[in-house]
């Protein structure tokens, strides 16, 4: 009782320091060593995967494990069927942290937390690889606006020379006479044969002005003629090579494809796509090797690592990237897990663990 703030300083410090001396991952967290976590998450390969046995592989699986043998935490993995119920029980708290392929949106984030992302993409489109000959993309083609603004633009020039050639020759040449409809009849047709180069004889204009008109038409059909042939031969070529769909542009005139619930569906309203949904991405490609949909629109690591398993030979995906993606954890609203995970996954994303790891699954660097 002679020194009591002595005594209650000593106190203060024998209580302190063991907390002073637990790794700083736990105490910020405010989890205790011996509490497990549940982390929730999905298969997205190759984010996460579920082998045979049960266990659980993948970038964002890798990850989680990584941070959390860094903290000591222990955990346990509580499987979902879809994105939504996992966005739903962390919500809900029904899971710690969500771990698979969640992409940062507006919605979910009104819903819940997110740590800093650990991974950048965008979406990706799947085609069929066109190994299947197909007349679809010829007719579609054919049917264009375009090809018939080509052709009208042809029948309308040789109407016009037509016309004038008429006017010239109708009362010097029998063949272009004999009332409005016979002459200009007739002078349509002369100029139609003699625009595709077919054997005309001695029928044709007569007069200075109307010869000189046929010159300039037969010069001039020639180039009109040549350049309405390459266009449309290199747009058939292109159609029947690359398919109906070759970028962004091109799926609000196909037939689209996207994972029920996903994200890409937002991304498809805002764009105005009509699109069917499917299970999961095996699903919708094989409706595209099936010809059931002309495209198949989702995360492109996620697309690219199921056309390498199983769709190598008949479905392709295009080198388009677009809609930029960010992939990140999700936790509850104000968990007290976010500080800290989001520290520790900045740290892990910049070394070279996390390079090793990403060749592994991903057969390429950062």
């Amino acid at each position: 009782m002679r020194n009591p703030i002595l005594f209650l300083v000593a106190a203060a410090l024998l209580v302190g320091g063991p907390c002073a001396a637990q790794p700083a991952g736990v105490a910020d967290a405010g989890f205790s060593v011996q509490r497990e976590l549940v982390i929730g998450t999905k298969q997205a390969p190759p984010f996460a995967m579920k082998s045979s046995d049960g266990n659980w592989s993948g970038i964002s699986i890798d990850l989680w494990r990584h941070i959390a043998e860094q903290n000591k935490w222990q955990f346990r993995f509580a499987e979902e069927e879809t994105v939504q119920d996992l966005i739903d029980g962390v919500a809900g708290g029904k899971f710690d942290v969500a771990v698979a392929a969640l992409t940062v949106t507006a919605p979910r984030e009104n819903m819940l937390d997110f740590t800093s992302s650990f991974f950048g993409t965008g979406l990706g489109i799947a085609v069929s690889s066109g190994r299947d000959p197909s007349w679809a993309p010829v007719v579609r083609t054919l049917t264009s606006f375009g090809f018939i603004q080509a052709v009208l633009a042809l029948v309308g020039l040789a109407l016009a020379v037509g016309l004038i050639v008429w006017l010239f020759e109708r009362r010097h040449n029998e063949d272009f006479g004999g009332g409005v409809v016979k002459g200009l009849s007739s002078s349509v047709w002369w100029t139609t044969v003699a625009m595709t180069q077919r054997g005309i004889g001695n029928f044709g204009p007569r007069t200075f002005p109307g010869r000189a008109v046929a010159i300039l038409w037969m010069v001039g059909s020639i180039i009109a003629i040549a350049v309405f042939t390459a266009g449309i031969t290199s747009a058939l070529t292109v159609r029947h090579l690359q398919g109906t769909v070759q970028g962004v542009t091109d799926l609000s005139a196909v037939r689209v494809g996207v994972v029920a619930g996903s994200s890409t569906e937002d991304t498809l309203k805002r764009m105005r796509v009509s699109y069917d949904g499917f299970a999961n991405a095996r699903d919708g490609l094989r409706a595209v090797r099936q010809g059931e949909v002309d495209a198949f629109v989702y995360d492109k690591p996620l697309l690219a690592w199921v056309v390498n398993q199983e769709f190598r030979s008949t479905v392709q995906l295009l080198d388009v990237t677009f809609d930029p993606q960010n992939y990140a954890f999700a936790l509850p609203n104000n968990s007290p897990l976010r500080k800290p995970l989001s520290v520790a996954i900045l740290n892990a994303v910049q070394s070279d663990w996390w390079d090793r790891t990403l060749f592994q699954y991903l057969g390429s660097m950062r």
